[in-house]
């Protein structure tokens, strides 16, 4: 063999007589010629950076392919004979997307091959539909063709999209597609070179990775725990950490539930196409066999979601038990929107004995509505489901129509703004009685309501002397009554009612000099309603109240089955302060005069009397995360008819948050012992790795715990672990007091959204 040798002066005739003999050369081969007439002309030089782009036969240097082009760095380059190239020292090789690093290069233009010599890095980007992927391999030694699309490496190490990484005796390469890695581990473990085992590694004779289907093939998977073979798969597949949806099996856990006893769910995720998924979860356990199943689907105009489960158990009699929710939105044309929820479930303790949910009522709808700045047009059919042992189905209120529609005009020569509404309204029972049965509550068990309301309102404000402002509203609203299926009310009554009120606020504003800002505002009104009250049932109004709201509200009452008449004034004053570190406080008190309290009002509202109970409520911010909220209503003595309060504080490592509701005996809102309950729930990360949570409700009017949870995790670069338990203490004729716990481990790095984790891995030097 030749001895290699420097290029000089007198080999460059020689040398562009080959070249241009040659025949039409790419990829690599282009880049050797062009690398060497590059040395050629760098005579002379030791060591020197070279950096050359390669030309096909009969083109200049501006008429380069530069989708081909290639860029060669290298110390030095010599030629060995007419046919072998050899760089060495810091060779650089950039094609494409494609970057390779190694310390020699040698090319063979008879064989078109690369002759790699390490430390070897190749490093490729590549484009998906999720995005770009980065791919880097690091070998010992190796070869590869001219477009390093075929070859093999030895000593091969690779990292995928610098997740999960994959260490092999050696690495094929097939048409730039696949990787055959032989004799490999892989984990997406912090790997220490100490010899100790990662947490978790697969182990197989050889794993293939598509770049274009972006998955990974196992051959005789061995699945290992801190060097513990646990679980062996002949074949195995999972998809590359650059898959965001690809079909394949998701995170399994263990459930247990004190009904249900001790199950596994194994959950299946398939990818139809782009625009269409479905998730299969079997649940097994000695008790049930349960088949849980979502579906979704993305259209150009909107969104469809189906969830459901279908379960055979030993706690129901009947053949099969089961749920359905699903739920859309689509967009019309001229700016409509189509939406609907759709709830339903084979039994009623179902949700409760799987821990699906603690809803007691089911709610499905389907609306179609638009809202611009001066109209609003809404329709909606809604259909109820109680599951409360109080409630039968066949008496209440279980089919809900409404069509409504609100328009704002700004005439110039009233001034101020007009409001025109029309509001439809119908509730059925599926009750074919026209009086009262067996309930306890009076109400007619069959009795169907319909309601027509339309009505016209005029605003207007001005701003008085000394800041000032003052509001005068007119209006006038008509109701329309239509009562079928009860012998106690007359079959149809319509009414008028005139309306009129003037507001006055006063906001005020002071500076102090630590920079803090208070903002003072009083306001009163007084307000006038005509008209009668109707024969009609009150089955919308059943609960009125008094809030922040609706303090200089025209009517406490939640629908116009009910109006407040006559005259009613309120006052009130909000308090505000913002200061330059960050605090905020707020501070309301109000209260309603009446001339003719309604008697619909219950004594939860705080309007039985013509003097209301005082409404009081606030709240404090601080900068470090704390927020403190409360309002309630008191009478004359200050004693509590209705209090809530809640409480918040986050930090950098954990948040905490605390409810607290006191309601009085009620009898009218089927309330004859006092409410009195609070909630506690909490998060705290204890490490990095370790975080905690728990949550209790417990009911202090009966002195007992209505439900308890605790929950620990764990989350590193490489593993997510997840446990939780929980206790529902609640017992009725559907619902049993029962005990939960579940437990899921993932492997991070095979999911969509797991990159890295909080703490990546440490080594011991």
């Amino acid at each position: 063999m030749p001895t290699p040798r420097p290029t000089s002066p007198a080999h460059v005739p020689a040398l562009r007589t080959a070249l241009r003999t040659a025949r039409p050369r790419r990829g690599l081969r282009r880049l050797a010629c062009a690398t060497a007439l590059g040395a050629a002309l760098l005579s002379g030089t030791a060591i020197v950076p070279l950096t050359v782009q390669a030309q096909t036969a009969g083109q200049t240097a501006d008429q380069s392919e530069t989708a081909n082009d290639a860029v060669l760095i290298a110390d030095r380059v010599f030629l060995d004979g007419r046919e072998r190239i050899i760089a060495e020292g810091n060779v650089e090789v950039l094609q494409g997307t494609s970057r390779l690093r190694a310390s020699r290069v040698v090319y063979d233009q008879d064989t078109d091959h690369l002759t790699l010599e390490g430390p070897i890095t190749l490093t490729e980007e590549s484009a998906t539909p999720d995005g770009p992927v980065n791919t880097i391999v690091l070998a010992d030694s190796g070869e590869l063709d001219r477009d390093m699309r075929n070859g093999l490496l030895n000593g091969a190490r690779m990292m995928l999209d610098q997740q999960v990484q994959i260490a092999a005796t050696q690495l094929s390469r097939v048409e730039g597609r696949y990787s055959q890695l032989y004799k490999t581990t892989v984990s997406s473990c912090h790997v220490c070179q100490d010899g100790k085992s990662p947490l978790w590694q697969i182990r197989a004779s050889r794993v293939v990775h598509d770049t274009v289907e972006r998955q990974l093939y196992f051959d005789n998977a061995i699945i290992e725990v801190l060097g513990l073979p646990v679980f062996y798969l002949p074949h195995l597949r999972l998809p590359d950490p650059s898959q965001r949806r690809a079909t394949g099996f998701l995170l399994p856990s263990i459930k247990r539930n004190s009904l249900l006893e001790t199950g596994l769910k194994l959950p299946y995720f398939i990818s139809i196409d782009d625009q269409r998924d479905l998730t299969l979860t079997p649940y097994v356990s000695s008790k049930t066999k349960t088949l849980e199943y979502r579906y979704r689907q993305a259209f150009s105009n909107g969104a469809l979601s189906i969830n459901g489960a279908l379960s055979k158990d030993t706690l129901s009699p009947g053949p099969m038990r089961g749920y359905l929710e699903a739920a859309g939105k689509f967009y019309l044309p001229r700016d409509f929107e189509l939406k609907f929820n759709i709830e339903a479930v084979g039994d009623d303790s179902y949700l409760t004995d799987y821990d699906y949910s603690d809803k007691d009522r089911l709610d499905s709808e389907v609306a179609i509505q638009r809202a611009s700045r001066d109209e609003w047009i809404h329709t909606a059919l809604t259909f109820y489901h109680s599951m409360r042992t109080t409630e039968d189905n066949a008496t209440i209120p279980s089919i809900i129509g409404d069509a409504d529609y609100e328009k704002r005009l700004f005439p110039t020569s009233l001034g101020g703004e007009v409001r025109l509404g029309f509001d439809l309204h119908g509730h059925f029972r599926s009750s074919d009685q026209d009086f009262d049965g067996t309930d306890a509550d009076t109400i007619t068990d069959g009795r169907d309501v319909t309601r027509l309301t339309t009505t016209a309102d005029w605003l207007r404000t001005w701003t008085l002397p000394m800041g000032v402002r003052a509001e005068v509203l007119g209006g006038i609203a008509i109701d329309s009554f239509r009562t079928s299926q009860d012998i106690s009310l007359p079959e149809s009554e319509t009414g008028v009612t005139p309306t009129g009120a003037v507001t006055l606020r006063w906001p005020l504003q002071k500076v102090a000099a630590s920079g803090a800002t208070h903002i003072l505002e009083p306001v009163a009104q007084i307000a006038w309603s005509g008209g009668h009250a109707l024969d009609i049932a009150n089955d919308e109004s059943t609960r009125p109240e008094l809030d922040e709201g609706n303090l200089l509200g025209l009517t406490r009452f939640a629908a116009p089955d009910r109006r407040e008449r006559g005259w009613r004034g309120a006052y009130g004053l909000q308090w505000s302060r913002f200061t330059p570190a960050g605090w905020q406080s707020q501070l309301v008190l109000g209260q309603v005069v009446q001339e003719h309290p309604d008697s619909a009002m219950t004594r939860s509202s705080g309007l039985q009397e013509t003097f209301s109970d005082f409404l009081i409520g606030g709240q404090v911010k601080t900068p470090g995360g704390l927020s403190i909220t409360a309002r309630g209503l008191f009478d004359t003595e200050l004693q509590a008819n209705k209090a809530e309060g809640r409480a918040s504080w986050s930090f950098a490592k954990a948040s905490i948050g605390a409810s607290y509701i006191w309601l009085g005996p009620d009898t009218v809102e089927k309330r004859p012992d006092v409410l009195s309950e609070w909630a506690l729930g909490g998060a705290y990360q204890v490490t990095p790795n370790w975080g905690a949570s728990a949550n209790i409700r417990y009911d202090v009017a009966a002195d007992s715990p209505a439900s308890a949870g605790l929950g620990i995790t764990y989350v590193n670069e490489c593993v997510d672990v997840a446990f939780s338990l929980s206790r529902s203490f609640a017992s009725s004729t559907v619902v049993t007091p029962s005990t939960a716990f579940a437990f899921t481990i993932g492997l991070r790095g095979f999911s969509a959204g797991t990159a890295g984790g909080p703490v990546q891995g440490q080594c011991r030097n």
